[in-house]
């Protein structure tokens, strides 16, 4: 497993990322609970395996249900050889409103605290905001509590986990955050025009939304009725899987691992399977310009219908 330089933060991550959040709580196509997934020590056992095959870096957050402690278990004797990267509780109320100065910078330490406990470290390598606004971004006293947590040393880097364009711009121009991360994938691929504003910037990229909540995996061989469309375009990736001989999900992670601005592409992994197959597609052999521009050309034509949160609520996603 090759690694990549995150950003300008001296932190080397592998190409891979282990996403956290399916050890965690239930999510993804198929998974309603518990039942449907791994228990913890099966977890703890598919941590290790990820990082005896080359990955180093491993995602997950307070609102990841037991990640944070089930990565706590499985690492507390082997930190020096991962990057943990986690993020924070929402910091808004339940009504959406950001509280005062003093609330905000409480929330913060708590959360990072509560983390750090359930890590079992004294210390994560990024520590990002969850699901970052324009409002939230532009907040001078939430920078300034992250960056005093960075200067005592309790995280090496920050970072912003953002939506939008003009999120993910925001967070790449106020100059507070070392990363970003983003969702980018053969299906939507519009946050490729800011990557060349973060490397300019020497902002790290974390790409997420890789395999679209499994769509662009075998899981996507059977969609809701109301998402025909989507499947019907899948189809048209057959050319290219059989040009790198590769299945839809190995097309999607080389696909996003052939921009050299992104350093670290994150996988949802609960199977063995899945890890196996990532860390093998993940072999330095990725798309040349020729391959690379025809997979632009099939980008999904209306990026807006693509909304996951929309098709969850709805219940398209079963």
């Amino acid at each position: 497993m090759k690694k990549r330089l995150l950003g300008n933060t001296g932190i080397h991550v592998s190409e891979i990322a282990f996403g956290g959040v399916e050890i965690g709580m239930p999510y993804g196509i198929g998974v309603k609970s518990q039942a449907d997934m791994l228990s913890q020590s099966e977890s703890v056992n598919l941590l290790h395996a990820a990082l005896d095959k080359g990955i180093n870096f491993f995602d997950t957050a307070r609102m990841y249900g037991a990640s944070e402690n089930i990565m706590g278990q499985a690492f507390k004797d082997k930190r020096n050889e991962v990057i943990i990267s986690t993020k924070c509780v929402k910091i808004r109320d339940k009504f959406g409103v950001l509280p005062s100065a003093k609330k905000i910078k409480q929330i913060i330490e708590k959360s990072l605290n509560d983390s750090l406990k359930a890590l079992q470290t004294d210390y994560v390598d990024v520590y990002m905001l969850h699901q970052a606004d324009l409002e939230i971004l532009d907040n001078d006293v939430i920078a300034e509590a992250f960056l005093e947590l960075k200067n005592k040393g309790m995280i090496r880097a920050t970072g912003a986990s953002t939506y939008s364009l003009e999120e993910t711009k925001k967070t790449i121009e106020v100059g507070n955050w070392d990363v970003v991360q983003l969702p980018y994938n053969l299906m939507n691929q519009s946050q490729e025009m800011h990557f060349p504003l973060a490397e300019k910037c020497k902002i790290g990229i974390m790409v997420r939304s890789v395999l679209f909540k499994g769509i662009l995996s075998k899981k996507g061989r059977s969609l809701h009725p109301k998402l025909k469309d989507v499947q019907q375009h899948l189809q048209l990736y057959k050319e290219l899987c059989s040009k790198l001989n590769c299945d839809l999900a190995g097309l999607a992670l080389k696909f996003a691992l052939s921009s050299d601005q992104v350093s670290s592409v994150l996988v949802g992994i609960d199977r063995i399977e899945y890890l196996k197959n990532s860390v093998d597609v993940a072999d330095g052999n990725y798309l040349d310009e020729e391959l690379l521009g025809r997979a632009r050309e099939l980008e999904y034509p209306d990026v807006d219908f693509l909304d996951l949160v929309k098709w969850e609520r709805m219940g398209w996603l079963t």
